[in-house]
Order: C-alpha cells, then structure tokens, then sequence
C-alpha cells in the first residue's frame, strides 16, 4: 500500500523539481497532492503524465496525507507544518524554520540517517550549500576526524528562487543586447529580497546571501555554521564560512578547507570520498578534470575535486565541491528524507504535538 504525498511550494523552483524526483523516486505513492497559494489553486501540475489540480495551502488541507513536503517558504512552513502533523502527516521541511528547533532532525541520508528514528512529525533539510559540503566531508570526518571547516561558496542565482533567475537573464540581456553598463541595469531582488540595497548580479559577484547579522556575518554564512555542527553532532568543530552569489543560473560551488585531527594521507582522503555514497570525485588535474557548475546541474550527486595538501598545515586539505541546489541541495534530499522515513518504517502519526499551532 502506497502514500499519500503533498507537495507544498508545487509551483515553485524547488517545488517543480520535488515533483520530477518523486515521479523517479522508489517512494510507494498512491496519491499526490499540490498546495500552493490561492492565486494557483485551480490551476493543473502533471505528475506521471496526468494532471493534478493545485489546492490552496491552508489548515484543512492536510486529511489523509501521509509525507508532506514543504518548500514555500519559512512562514508557510511555520504556519502549515503543525497542521499537517496534527492531521497525520510527516512533514519535510525544506526551509530554515525548523532546523535548529531541538526536536527537529536536520538531516542529509548518506550522513546521519539515524537522526530521523527520534523525529516527532517534522525533518528539517538543511541549506543547500550546507547539504553539498556534508557529503563531501563525512567520509573524511569518520576517517580522520575533523577541527576546522573554512568555507567560500560562490552559488547560483536559483538558490534565491525563480525571481532571481528571470533578473539574472533581464540583466544580461541588457548589457549585452542593449549595450547597458552592468552597474546601471535594474535591480530589484539580490543579495537578499528582504534588505534595503539591490545590487546587480550580471557580471558581478555579490558576498551577501541573506541579511547580516548582529556578528557581521550573513544568516546564510550562519546557516552553514550552525548546522554543520547540528548534522555531525560535534560543536567542537571550528566553522566558518563566506557566501558569494555569482551570476550562474544553477549548481553551487565550494572552496572548502579543513583540519583533520590526525593526519589524512591526500590518497587516501581521495579513495573515501569516491566511496562515499553521493559523491562523485572528479580530480585528475593532469587531464583538467575537476568539479564544474554546468556539469552538475540535473545530477543528484555531490562532486569533489582539487583535493590537496595545505602547503603550511600538515593537517590542512584544500578541496573544491559542487553541486546542483535545487536536487540535492533541496528537492532531492527532501524525497531522499522521505525515502529513508519509509525504509526505516517511520512514516507514522506521531504521538504527541509538539508544534505550536499558529
């Protein structure tokens, strides 16, 4: 016997694509549902070849649905999610809301599967440029233990949504086709939707992702602090990042750099990231084989790269990783959450809410 799966934020970046990986998911789904907002409801999504007619997000909307998989943004998630727990449902949540919430697992399946036995009705997926660099570093930090992560990210546009990506492509049309200086064409959303400036993208590099915080630090670059510590259980591990966005339209890259607690032989390193499920090493500098954005867009898999030895640090690794945002920084390892819930049998209603109902 199957689920009953919802998708919420179906019409959205993140949401589309939930709908392409749950079409080639090995999930048992009888029935699928999409939720957006009221200005779609109405209006018809495929799933498998047939349509499927958007219903309007709201309290009621989640009887007999069994996984739910929110992408709609945090104030959605915030407002839904209890419903659908209160109705039955396990929720997926692909928003920051939830993922520092004490009784929430913030989980990536190929690291810490485990972290769902104890859920209590909602999963929280972690950031996507967080997702990409935990399984790029796991098999490192089972081997040989890890104390420090520096991170620079240079990520896509679509990891600000569907907005972005149409701005991106205005803005270099303008300069191109219409000869406009890149500091002069219209700027509406980036670095982040929700702070006074809007900066160009075409052409540019931009290191805001998110407001700033009180630290100076974006909540993207905290994001990624926070959460590495959550996912591998260790708050000892030293964590810091810079988050870049770039004008390509999909797939984030990392420059990540780490220090081992005992010393990891770069061969060695090499041979357990390839064994690593998820990842893809793709380093052979002889031949100028290496990680690149445009070759990971539409893959689930997480690629790894320029691995090296530190000059100066005899436990410092230098390494590069990409990895497509919207599949495995988001809609993939949301039904990969939901796949791992059904393999360990624990797609079921939970006993107690502990969400607050809004």
């Amino acid at each position: 016997m199957g689920y009953t799966v919802a998708v919420v934020g179906a019409t959205g970046a993140v949401g589309t694509q939930m709908i392409k990986m749950l079409e080639e998911s090995s999930l048992p789904i009888d029935n699928i549902r999409y939720l957006a907002s009221a200005r779609s409801a109405g209006k018809t999504l495929q799933f498998k070849g047939r349509d499927v007619v958007i219903e309007e997000t709201k309290e009621t909307a989640f009887a007999g649905v069994d996984i739910a998989l929110f992408s709609a943004g945090g104030s959605t998630s915030a407002k839904y999610a209890p419903y659908a727990v209160k109705a039955g449902a396990v929720v997926v949540d692909n928003t920051s809301y939830f993922r520092q919430h004490p009784d929430v697992p913030l989980a990536v399946p190929e690291v810490n599967p485990h972290a769902l036995d104890k859920h209590n009705g909602i999963i929280a997926c972690p950031n996507c440029s967080t997702i990409q660099m935990m399984v790029a570093l796991e098999p490192v930090r089972q081997k040989w233990g890890l104390e420090r992560i520096i991170v620079s990210t240079y990520q896509a546009v679509s990891g600000a949504g569907m907005g972005a990506i149409l701005e991106t492509q205005a803005q270099m049309r303008s300069v191109l086709n219409d000869g406009l200086d890149p500091k002069d064409v219209e700027a509406n959303i980036l670095p982040s939707g929700g702070d006074k400036k809007h900066y160009p993208i075409a052409f540019n590099a931009l290191a805001q992702i998110d407001v700033f915080t009180d630290n100076d630090y974006t909540y993207e670059e905290m994001k990624m602090t926070k959460e590495t510590k959550k996912i591998m259980e260790d708050d000892s591990i030293a964590v810091s990042a810079t988050c870049v966005r770039i004008p390509v339209l999909s797939a984030h890259s990392e420059s990540v750099y780490i220090e081992t607690k005992e010393i990891a032989p770069i061969d060695e390193v090499k041979a357990a990231i390839a064994a690593f499920p998820g990842a893809v090493l793709e380093d052979d500098v002889a031949h100028q084989i290496y990680p690149q954005a445009i070759n990971a867009v539409g893959s689930r898999d997480t690629f790894v790269g320029r691995i090296r030895k530190d000059l100066d640090k005899e436990n410092g690794i230098h390494m590069w990783v990409v990895s497509d945002n919207l599949l495995k920084g988001a809609a993939w390892n949301s039904v990969q959450i939901a796949e791992t819930l059904h393999e360990r049998g624990l797609v079921r209603p939970t006993a107690e809410l502990k969400f607050e109902l809004k």
